[in-house]
């Protein structure tokens, strides 16, 4: 049975760019409907089920950020957003509101391709659902048993972990390439709001990368973004 071309969904307020990218995507195998803001949006939305949004960020009305926002309420569809700013801020808040991805205008479309097919490679292995259901999830070099709580090398070594440490873990593998603020790692890790000024977590995610081998002075798989948080970059897949 052949399978049905992924529905994406361009919004933004340049006609000629949303002609562009549907002409393109639809010439590389995806079914492309465009959207010129938040309102239309909404219109395809109610008749539509999209695989992927492409969600520029400077629209009349609603912006990129309040789409973003409003879409993570409820829905867990994949978001590119695209902005002509260089401002990184941007990018940080983009993430922190959920997007997938980010690319700033004006881009190569081979390159927004790229990233649409890797969105939708990590949404299809890693979806909530199905690592949710999994006992060994994948990351990097990395398995995690979750029944009995043990990291397994490449060289089928196991370390087990705390349970604050395979909590922490559990976090990020659920949400990669999020950013999360120190405070957001703190309640969903322990189930209460941060006190004020607390650093603690600071030190937990220092300890976890010592349990994942991570370099103290360049590491890979928890990143940390100055001023925002972490950002846990490892592509997670569930296996069966």
């Amino acid at each position: 049975m052949t399978t049905p071309p992924a529905t994406l969904i361009v919004v933004d307020d340049d006609p000629e760019i949303r002609e562009l990218l549907v002409d393109y995507l639809g010439r590389h195998g995806y079914r492309a409907l465009a959207a010129e803001d938040a309102e239309a949006l909404h219109g395809l939305l109610a008749t539509q089920t999209p695989d992927l949004l492409i969600v520029d960020i400077m629209l009349p009305g609603d912006d990129g950020f309040t789409i973003c926002r409003d879409i993570r309420r409820g829905s867990d569809v994949p978001i590119i957003m695209l902005t002509a700013s260089a401002d990184e801020t941007d990018r940080i808040l983009g993430l922190e509101l959920g997007a997938d991805d980010y690319l700033s205008k004006p881009f190569n479309p081979r390159e927004l391709l790229a990233r649409i097919k890797a969105v939708l490679r990590r949404a299809r292995v890693g979806s909530p659902a199905d690592l949710a259901q999994a006992r060994m999830v994948a990351f990097g070099a990395w398995r995690l048993d979750r029944m009995t709580r043990e990291l397994i090398d490449e060289h089928e070594a196991r370390t087990p972990l705390s349970g604050a440490d395979f909590q922490l873990l559990q976090v990020f593998l659920e949400r990669p390439e999020q950013v999360l603020s120190r405070e957001a790692l703190y309640e969903l890790t322990r189930g209460r709001p941060a006190p004020p000024l607390d650093r603690s977590m600071d030190v937990h995610v220092c300890r976890l990368r010592q349990r994942l081998d991570e370099d103290t002075h360049s590491p890979q798989l928890i990143r940390t973004v100055r001023g925002a948080g972490y950002v846990f970059t490892a592509r997670v897949a569930a296996l069966t």
